[in-house]
């Protein structure tokens, strides 16, 4: 490890009150949860010198609990415990399809939902679904506690709207009115398994008794700066029934709520092109 360790302050708080008050005492430190993506940095080392607040031992935020109409998900809860857990998988079953494609199973196991969040990465797994069931995020510092919309966490590029020595205590999950019709979740990637994301897709979708669109929500990730729901798409569809044409003229408009980019791993044309595909997959009911 690179780190440079001999100059390194590390607390390791074993509460949640211990936690909030060690990151107010340090505003700037880093905050180690699952570590999947710091120690990446701190083995090239990018992160020397730094102050470390390693939050991992703080018990009650792993847990997953049965509200009255939905879950709320501790920030410490493993994408390991969140696939597996029954609650998820009966009630939020694209975030379980999310957490089964992250990375192998020692990732699975050490990344946590919370640490995925404020690393704000746009290619998450997880960030679609999530854009989709629409949770509130619930905050804690010393200031006291505060829910941000999921919609209003994220800025940018490895950016939240987080302030400084807030920590994210939860992810608060709340079941539809009424079941989707329809429930989806595609990655593509390079590989089947240990990928990261040329686009990932999330949709959920309602139908009313005519069969026209009552509510539709489809989001995209690893083509913007951050996650996105297509909202333009999601607008034109409502009240229309999901004809050929119709779904023709849903895919064209893909491009007004999307920004893709060429990179490393994909071409802007090719992302748009996934993207516009993968929107008419879950249109057409396909798996």
């Amino acid at each position: 490890m690179r780190g440079d360790a001999a100059t390194m302050s590390v607390s390791r708080p074993v509460s949640a009150a211990q936690a909030v008050a060690a990151c107010g005492r340090q505003n700037e430190s880093l905050i180690l949860a699952g570590g999947t993506d710091l120690m990446v940095l701190w083995n090239r080392g990018a992160l020397n010198g730094r102050a470390v607040v390693d939050i991992s031992g703080v018990r009650e935020w792993r847990k997953i609990t049965l509200l009255r109409e939905g879950l709320s998900v501790g920030s410490l809860a493993t994408h390991s415990a969140i696939l597996r857990h029954a609650g998820v998988l009966e009630s939020f079953p694209l975030l379980a399809r999310a957490c089964a494609t992250i990375g192998a199973a020692q990732i699975q196991n050490r990344g946590t939902l919370g640490g995925s969040l404020a690393n704000a990465s746009p290619a998450a797994d997880t960030f679609p679904p999530l854009a989709v069931y629409e949770p509130l995020i619930h905050v804690v510092s010393t200031r006291g506690r505060r829910i941000v919309a999921f919609s209003e966490l994220f800025l940018g590029v490895k950016r939240t709207s987080l302030r400084p020595g807030e920590l994210i205590a939860a992810v608060e999950l709340h079941e539809p009115g009424r079941k989707p019709n329809r429930q989806y979740f595609r990655k593509v990637g390079t590989r089947a398994a240990q990928s990261i994301s040329k686009v990932v897709a999330a949709g959920l979708l309602w139908l009313n008794k005519d069969k026209t669109a009552a509510e539709v929500r489809f989001a995209l990730g690893s083509v913007a700066p951050t996650v996105r729901r297509l909202k333009t798409v999601e607008e034109f569809l409502t009240k229309k029934r999901l004809t050929r044409d119709t779904i023709g003229a849903a895919c064209a408009l893909v491009h007004r709520d999307i920004s893709p980019i060429d990179d490393v791993r994909s071409t802007a044309h090719y992302r748009l092109t996934v993207a516009k595909n993968l929107l008419r997959q879950f249109l057409e009911g396909r798996p």
